[in-house]
């Protein structure tokens, strides 16, 4: 085992707004695992929408556009981050690390020095942990994986020993617990049809994927051009998100009204689109990328008998379940692309420019 340095090289967010705001630097001090904890070698961490939503501002109450990378004119409140609390700076983001354990704290089990893990992102309050409002997460609360080191909660942390990299094990915990989360809440089963948006992305992949692993039929909405990368992570049908009549291609490629749909961008075609479900129908979200703010009418909801589910914060066996799900190798890591750290203004641009397919993965040398 190599010797723990004192500091190290992280990306540190220093303030909210455009990409500017994160500054490599190469003297932040290693941190020191609490005695619950364990510290991280981090050798890769899955880029996710989080990082630039908090970054910006986003998820104050104050904002209420589209997402987006270069900031906001408004003055962002105290509710920045998915937490719902303010955020502190220098912030190292990042909630994906896939790492080596090499070191625990004096109440952590020490056969975890060595282990390869992944981490479950939502550090709940150890003596509260159903209390959801307590919990905080990896990257936005407390400092996460840009950084060759990170101090993690043992309780929060999964051995993974899999015959796949570093970087496509660190595409997997933030979009594929989002997506086991919006699938969970509902009760997808075998049989049920299920509309993903924005299915070319990392959560919308994981929701392909994780929706048919339950024997449910999938209709997928992304751009033309990404259909043959969408069926390949087994859509049954896909349907161009520009078509003029969306409500009805879904409807006919799905050969009827759904049962769930399962939504990360909202925006505009929410309100159509709720017109697919079938009475009794369910609708799931985990995002907005195109807008958080959308009519309602409130005769579809109830007339309807409509379910609607908001997916953040997690129970623990939601994590559990992805990390069966990869250790029985029933799921397989989309990864578009790998970016060094020293490059990661880059590898945002080129993660916001949304021409991927699948996940997008920061190494960590």
């Amino acid at each position: 085992m190599n010797e723990i340095p004192e500091t190290m090289t992280a990306l540190h967010l220093v303030g909210n707004g455009g990409p500017e705001m994160l500054v490599l630097r190469h003297d932040v001090v290693v941190p020191v695992p609490a005695d619950d904890e364990v510290l991280v070698r981090v050798r890769a961490c899955g880029m996710n929408n989080t990082d630039v939503n908090t970054r910006v501002g986003w998820y104050s109450k104050s904002v209420t556009v589209a997402t987006g990378s270069s900031g906001f004119d408004v003055e962002v409140d105290g509710d920045a981050t998915w937490g719902g609390s303010g955020l502190t700076f220098p912030r190292i983001q990042g909630a994906d690390p896939c790492g080596e354990v090499v070191a625990v704290g004096s109440a952590a089990d020490p056969t975890l020095v060595g282990s390869r893990v992944l981490a479950d992102g939502w550090i709940r309050d150890p003596g509260r942990p159903d209390d959801r409002s307590l919990a905080g997460y990896l990257g936005s609360e407390r400092d996460g994986g840009y950084a060759q080191y990170c101090a993690i909660p043992a309780r929060n942390v999964y051995p993974i020993d899999v015959n796949l990299s570093d970087a496509e094990l660190a595409s997997f915990p933030c979009s594929w617990a989002t997506a086991e989360h919006m699938l969970t809440r509902p009760g997808v089963s075998a049989g049920q049809t299920v509309v993903v948006t924005g299915a070319s992305g990392g959560v919308g992949t994981a929701l392909v994927q994780l929706a048919r692993l339950r024997g449910a039929r999938v209709v997928a909405v992304t751009s033309s051009s990404k259909f043959a990368d969408v069926a390949a992570c087994g859509a049954d049908a896909c349907v161009d998100r520009t078509t003029e009549d969306l409500v009805g291609a879904v409807i006919e490629a799905a050969g009827g009204p759904v049962d769930v749909l399962a939504d990360v961008v909202g925006g505009p075609d929410f309100a159509p689109l709720l017109e697919t479900l079938c009475r009794g129908g369910r609708y799931t979200t985990a995002g907005a990328i195109a807008g958080p703010i959308v009519d309602l009418d409130l005769r579809t909801l109830y007339l309807n008998d409509l379910e609607l589910y908001g997916c953040t914060v997690y129970e623990p066996p939601v994590f559990e379940a992805l990390v069966g799900y990869i250790r029985r190798g029933e799921v397989h890591p989309v990864v578009a692309a790998t970016y060094p750290l020293s490059d990661f203004h880059v590898a945002q641009e080129a993660f916001v420019a949304k021409a991927h397919t699948g996940a997008m993965v920061v190494t960590v040398d």
